[in-house]
């Protein structure tokens, strides 16, 4: 498939009369991905894969993409719809799934994963891996490029998920992220691990370890990567497939630090280890983990227009946190403005204050119901990052106000929230509008 002819001649299509493609985000051997919308109230963006239908795999796809979508959990990218389109003379299959935000393959380039932030990226992989292997499923594709950000929440891609046990007619590129035993077809748990292997020593130190397909020797793990990741991943990259770790070590390991057990052979597929689910604090240093690269690009300042001057309430400083997990700063009481009675501000850890170079703006627009609470929250002006977009969101869903009053009636409101970021803090300046 041309995928230069692709993004020139498909976009603007329609599939299946109701799959708009608005966008081309990429391509690989397994097909080309669209932006798409989702119809409803409202609607919402998706992507689109769209493959051959004459392509040698293309019933193992649809049996896998059938099979995906009886399958439901929460590190798992969720399936809409599949089907059969033609474009032009085109036989094709689609698959419609949950748009990601940001993928870990564009994070890489620009710059390695902390120790931190790679223990944190494993930890939704292995729970995905163990629902599939637990459920008699293989993903067989795992990479940094199917690791993604999905509604503020690491995801697996789903969209090439097998039966343990199927057979591939066709593998196009043999790169290392494929174990070895894959060059026969294979498909078995064990090579998620090999993948597993491969893409953590991706993730810290940008390359995928050396490793030379036509000899039978381990893959080399650089020296520079830390303990115990480095185990992890010589754990993982073991040529026999029989000889690697399983999840269950791998969880133990970063849990206690323990070393991986010596390598032993076994006919029997070790059962891997049943994961429970993440905690809603490591959730979200794993978001912090995958989407930093957002940080390192250049904010550009907003100018503050004379009428919000007049208007504005003085506004409020924070201090960069040293806590690297972000947190909610209250104050409830009297303010500089009698109409707010509690300020929730963004606690910017200071790893993330350090990427800001000069100072922005995200402007957001709250909806203060009767009761004084806000019932909405939309961007005005998100800035330059999501990353921190969404800290100054969170933030501002947790204002409280005094209502305001028509005629002695306590009636809804807008307000505004100006939050100015530098590397020496926060700034918000609260703004109400005419109710």
């Amino acid at each position: 498939m041309d995928t230069v002819a692709i993004r020139e001649d498909w976009v603007g299509r329609v599939i299946d009369g109701r799959f708009p493609l608005l966008q081309w985000l990429g391509g690989s051997e397994s097909g080309d991905v669209f932006l798409t919308e989702l119809q409803g109230h409202p609607s919402h963006k998706a992507a689109i894969k769209l493959i051959a239908a004459d392509s040698v795999d293309a019933e193992t796809y649809v049996a896998g993409w059938a099979a995906t979508m009886s399958l439901s959990h929460p590190r798992l990218m969720r399936l809409f719809h599949t089907g059969h389109c033609r474009i032009d003379a085109v036989e094709l299959l689609y698959v419609v799934t949950e748009y990601a935000e940001e993928v870990l393959s564009e994070i890489i380039p620009e710059r390695p994963l902390t120790p931190t932030e790679a223990r944190e990226m494993l930890k939704p992989v292995i729970d995905a891996l163990s629902f599939l292997h637990g459920k008699g499923f293989v993903h067989g594709h795992l990479k940094p490029s199917n690791i993604m950000v999905i509604d503020d929440q690491i995801k697996l891609s789903a969209d090439t998920i097998h039966a343990e046990g199927d057979q591939r007619k066709h593998f196009p590129a043999l790169r290392i992220y494929r174990a070895p035993e894959t060059a026969t077809g294979a498909i078995s748990p064990a090579a998620d691990l090999w993948s597993l292997g491969v893409t953590l020593v991706e993730a810290l130190t940008q390359h995928p370890p050396v490793w030379d397909r036509s000899v039978s020797r381990e893959p080399v793990v650089p020296e520079s990567v830390p303990q115990p990741f480095a185990a992890i991943a010589q754990g993982c990259l073991r040529p026999e497939p029989a000889t690697r770790c399983t999840l269950g070590d791998v969880e133990a390991f970063l849990k206690t630090s323990r070393p991986l057990p010596a390598p032993v052979k076994t006919t029997a597929r070790n059962a891997p280890a049943k994961l429970g689910l993440t905690s809603f604090v490591a959730a979200a240093l794993v978001l912090f983990a995958v989407i930093a690269i957002l940080l390192s690009r250049t904010h550009l300042t907003r100018p503050t227009s004379p009428a919000e001057e007049q208007q504005a309430a003085p506004a409020v400083a924070v201090a960069p946190s040293k806590n690297p997990q972000p947190a909610r700063r209250t104050s409830k009481g009297p303010s500089p403005n009698s109409a707010i009675v509690q300020r929730v501000l963004p606690d910017v850890p200071r790893f993330a204050s350090e990427t800001i170079h000069g100072s922005f703006y995200v402007i957001i627009r709250v909806t203060v119901d009767s009761s004084g609470n806000v019932s909405d929250a939309v961007f005005d002006i998100p800035g330059p990052s999501k990353y921190f977009a969404n800290l100054a969101r969170q933030a501002a869903r947790q204002w409280r106000f005094n209502p305001a009053q028509v005629s002695g009636q306590a009636v809804p409101s807008e307000w505004i929230l100006r939050f100015q970021f530098k590397r020496s803090g926060v700034e918000v300046t609260p703004i109400e509008k005419s109710p």
